[in-house]
């Protein structure tokens, strides 16, 4: 991959059947996310990548991009960074919940490895700092020699990205409280500095020694005086901001969607990174025509011919939590599995959600059946489960990965095991083979007698018609899965923010006859035609 393409090693071309096209509804992105910033040794701005488990340097003058920590390398899942002095780079990881550190050599080892939610870290005169970004959370100080830590301060209400001050005080945003705090490096009471904010989650200093603070509900990068707590907005970009670094004088923001601004004065902004999709997950149809994207943190609407329009995240109210599986149940009205384990009933434009069924492990795709049933894929135990009027039922279980989920024409069931690489029928609480030799299905769509496979192992839209048999390569070398030659690493759980956050290429289709695909490696919407002489 050369600098600045993107974030997947080789899209190239995919290659599809005669007689169909594929559009990009939304450009690749650049990056998976951007979450913790840092300005390294050689001038690069340094973004941590939870979703893609990376580490990448963007040039401030070109946004240029090169992958330092690549996807599937020894670091999973950073949340903020920082360099000492001899430009060895740590991370937090935060679903590892543990420090790592990068050697310049490119050698990487754990610092400390019991470090729940670890997210915030600094370094201030040879000491490292870090932190758990969860309700009761810890501030520590890291024995760089290998010891115990030394806890600073604890029962924080979710401390986030943190930075010494001037005056040699430890400064981080207090999520829970809606505030800015300070200790004493040697520890001891926390002293408010500011509040009434917007959910700061990042704490930096200008050079004339005032706080520069990031507002992750508000979407307002702020300028707080540390003596008095007066602010001043220097911008307002969107709901999601996420952290800062100075580059010299030169602002710089990141957004949990995976954009990177330079904040320029008079509220203006300058785009470095322009803003993408984090995965995308799964999508459904609405009765209006729009597509819903389900991003994990991130739902979005997307018309034809227009770019993504937010629909909730997870700082905006009524939004259901990290969301993966999705599907169209009404008028303005979608069902959404969560990685936080739950099925809900969300309607964006009103910013409502209602649970329907929670405690379960590791949703996946979810369907809705004639007369409203609920029908979801739990990989965690194998199980297909369907929700209704507040009952849940056990459909089937000792699947291998169940992932993705469908209601045939005939009101049957199909799911996609993702494990044994096959398609199966739920018939009386056992299984039958509907289509097997895949590599690793997850998006299914019917129509008619058509079943539509996303296969993530072989890259690949599979066709199978169930009424002849016959099956065909509608697509391949699409951009979904983990990029050639890349194990991913598994990404775990962020305290009660989200479960485990796997990856899932959704499928969905339009009235039109249209396939919509996640091209999640890339961070793509794919829209897959056939001529109508072909369908």
């Amino acid at each position: 991959m050369s600098p600045g393409s993107g974030r997947y090693a080789n899209p190239g071309d995919c290659s599809l059947a005669q007689g169909w096209s594929l559009e990009r509804l939304t450009p690749p992105s650049r990056l998976f996310g951007a979450n913790g910033l840092r300005t390294g040794p050689d001038g690069r701005i340094y973004v941590a990548q939870v979703s893609g488990s990376q580490i990448s340097a963007v040039d401030p003058d070109t946004g240029l991009v090169e992958a330092i920590c690549p996807k599937g390398g020894d670091i999973v899942a950073p949340d903020d960074l920082v360099f000492d002095p001899q430009g060895n780079l740590y991370a937090t990881e935060i679903t590892q919940g543990r420090v790592s550190v990068r050697e310049p050599s490119g050698r990487t080892r754990v610092v400390y490895g019991d470090l729940p939610c670890a997210n915030p870290i600094t370094f201030h005169q040879g000491r490292l700092f870090a932190g758990e970004c969860r309700p009761g959370g810890r501030l520590v100080e890291l024995d760089l020699a290998g010891g115990a830590p030394r806890v600073l301060l604890d029962n924080v209400p979710m401390p986030n990205a943190m930075e010494v001050g001037p005056d040699g005080m430890l400064y981080f945003p207090v999520m829970g409280a809606n505030e800015i705090w300070r200790v004493s490096l040697d520890g001891g009471p926390a002293e408010k500095v500011a509040g009434d904010l917007g959910v700061p989650d990042a704490v930096k200093f200008d050079s004339r020694g005032y706080i520069v603070s990031t507002q992750v509900a508000t979407g307002q990068v702020l300028r707080i005086n540390p003596r008095t707590g007066e602010k001043t907005v220097l911008a307002e970009i969107a709901p999601g901001l996420d952290n800062l670094t100075f580059v010299g004088e030169r602002l710089f923001v990141s957004s949990i969607s995976g954009q990177v601004n330079e904040i320029l004065g008079d509220g203006k902004i300058r785009s470095l990174v322009p803003d993408g999709l984090n995965w995308p997950l799964d999508l459904a149809m609405g009765e209006d025509g729009v597509l819903f994207v389900a991003d994990g943190p991130y739902a979005y609407t997307l018309r034809p011919g227009e770019s993504p329009r937010v629909a909730g995240m997870l700082f905006t109210p009524g939004y259901p939590g990290y969301s993966r599986g999705v599907a169209a149940a009404g008028p303005g009205e979608f069902i959404v599995a969560t990685a936080n384990g739950a099925v809900a009933r969300y309607r964006p434009a009103s910013q409502e959600s209602e649970v329907l069924a929670s405690g379960f492990d590791q949703l996946y795709g979810v369907a809705v059946a004639p007369g409203g049933t609920v029908v979801f894929a739990e990989l965690g135990t194998g199980r297909v489960l369907s929700a209704r009027s507040g009952e849940v039922e056990v459909l089937a279980s000792g699947l291998r990965q169940p992932v993705g989920v469908a209601i045939g024409e005939d009101g049957s069931c199909l799911v996609a095991e993702s494990a044994a690489g096959r398609v199966v029928k739920l018939v009386r609480g056992s299984t039958e083979t509907v289509l097997d030799g895949l590599q690793k299905p997850q998006g299914i769509l019917v129509r008619g007698d058509l079943l539509y496979v996303v296969d993530a192992g072989a890259r690949e839209l599979v066709e199978y018609n169930m009424a002849s048999g016959l099956r065909r390569v509608v697509a391949s070398g699409l951009p979904v899965g983990a990029p050639p030659g890349v194990i991913p690493k598994v990404l775990g759980a962020i305290g009660d923010m989200s479960g485990p956050m796997g990856p899932f290429a959704g499928i969905t289709g339009a009235k039109d006859g249209t396939l919509y695909i996640s091209g999640d490696a890339e961070g793509s919407v794919l829209a897959l035609q056939a001529n109508q002489d072909m369908t």
